[in-house]
């Protein structure tokens, strides 16, 4: 080999090394779980640019900025919490549109693990404009929107009955003119006995190419889900308090028979979504444990998070994770049902899943072994062993929570950026 070829090899050692891929973060050691790309083992997670780089076995940690040792505990998408109330503000006759029952998102999603949340439908097409620039504009935390087929949103009482406050047509609009936002239109609390929350709801999804949310509300005879599925509603709409057992609301598991119902299961093979949509009292152990027992999953677990249901039985998204395993569903089930489900059932298909190339979204989750007592609303209490604990968070490349000092070195905030 002569001279001008030595010099040659060395020269594209030397762009070799200078062009090799360097990180901002790498995760090693953990066990990764992404329902999309089917990945349930260990291996290493790299991040640069806000995006996940490499997914793969021995990443090379000298490389990179920041190490994560995750030995030990699980490495997930993000996870996406299809059903909450975050509107907040201080209007105390407007409940969950812009009032004191809602969450602020940040104050509760980093800690669970949470980097995106969807508002199952405390604004209307007449305040979403004031929520987008109140509370999602004003967040770290991904928020986006299921629109109310109400005007005023969830404002509570008889706002919440006017039936000439349903547009389908202003509704779809305004889906249509905020579509990076909306995800699709809710329908909540309206106890009457017509179907016209419902039908104008279908119409403004239909226009805007988006699923609906049905929260039924109630009524007396409850109106049959069987023709909610079956009669108004679409594949890929979204049926949430699936679990739910109240007097004015038909369940989807025969309390006699104990076994799902038979339409319900042929609203399913439909395309009907199944949501937990977990709230203060949507959520009975004398659903959820035969459906379950039954091979009956939640399509998606979400929490219905508001000021209420966060000190009640439901706490947060990880006790409702850790819940559901209690009763049988296992870790992967509930991974899945908190990351690729939602996104997809949102049509955001660019979340729940650590791909490559995909927005560095990761939940990283403890498994902590003792006796855990789970109970629902009516007090039923389920003796559990495992409890899922978040230990990291990291939106868009940048973490945003560690419980223990995991990073190294440790992110730490400037003096000057905020904090006191």
């Amino acid at each position: 080999m002569g001279k001008p070829s030595i010099l040659l090899a060395l020269l594209t050692i030397v762009w070799h090394i200078s062009t090799a891929q360097n990180y901002a973060i790498v995760i090693k050691g953990g066990h990764v779980i992404d329902a999309k790309n089917n990945i349930n083992e260990v291996m290493d997670v790299a991040v640069n640019d806000g995006k996940i780089v490499r997914v793969a076995k021995n990443i090379d940690e000298s490389k990179a900025t920041q190490v994560v040792n995750a030995k030990g505990l699980y490495v997930t998408p993000g996870l996406i919490d299809a059903h909450v109330h975050v509107f907040y503000g201080t209007d105390s006759e407007r409940a969950y549109s812009n009032g004191p029952l809602a969450v602020i998102p940040d104050a509760f999603t980093f800690r669970n693990g949470v980097t995106t949340v969807v508002d199952a439908g405390s604004s209307g097409w007449r305040n979403f404009p004031l929520f987008k620039k109140q509370v999602i504009d004003l967040s770290q935390t991904r928020v986006l929107a299921f629109l109310n087929i109400v005007g005023e949103g969830m404002r509570g009482g008889v706002y919440e009955q006017d039936t000439q406050d349903m547009d389908g047509k202003l509704t779809g609009m305004t889906v249509k003119r905020f579509h990076d936002y909306i995800v699709g239109i809710k329908v909540a609390h309206y106890v009457g006995s017509e179907w016209t929350a419902v039908d104008e709801a279908v119409k403004a999804g239909t226009m805007a190419g988006t699923p609906v949310m049905i929260d039924f509300g109630g009524s007396n005879p409850p109106l049959s889900i069987e023709d909610l599925f079956m009669k108004h509603l679409r594949p890929g709409d979204i049926f949430t308090h699936c679990f739910g057992q109240l007097r004015d609301r038909e369940p989807v598991v025969d309390v006699n028979t104990q076994k799902v119902k038979p339409f319900v299961l042929e609203a399913r093979k439909k395309g009907i979504v199944f949501d937990v949509g977990y709230g203060s009292i949507s959520f009975a152990f004398s659903q959820a444990i035969p459906a379950i027992k039954n091979g009956f999953y939640p399509n998606s677990i979400s929490t219905d998070i508001h000021t209420n249901s966060m000190n009640a039985a439901m706490k947060d998204l990880l006790n409702v994770m850790s819940k559901l395993m209690s009763v049988g569903m296992s870790l992967q089930s509930v991974i899945q049902a908190v990351t690729w489900n939602p996104a997809q059932e949102i049509k955001h298909e660019e979340l729940g899943h650590l791909s490559e190339g995909a927005v560095a979204d990761i939940a990283i989750l403890g498994m902590r072994a003792g006796k855990f007592g789970y109970f629902d609303y009516t007090g039923y209490k389920v003796e559990g062993t495992q409890k899922l604990e978040c230990e990291m968070t990291i939106r868009g490349g940048k973490i945003v929570y560690d419980l223990d000092g995991l990073a190294a070195p440790i992110t730490t905030i400037k003096p000057g950026g905020g904090s006191h």
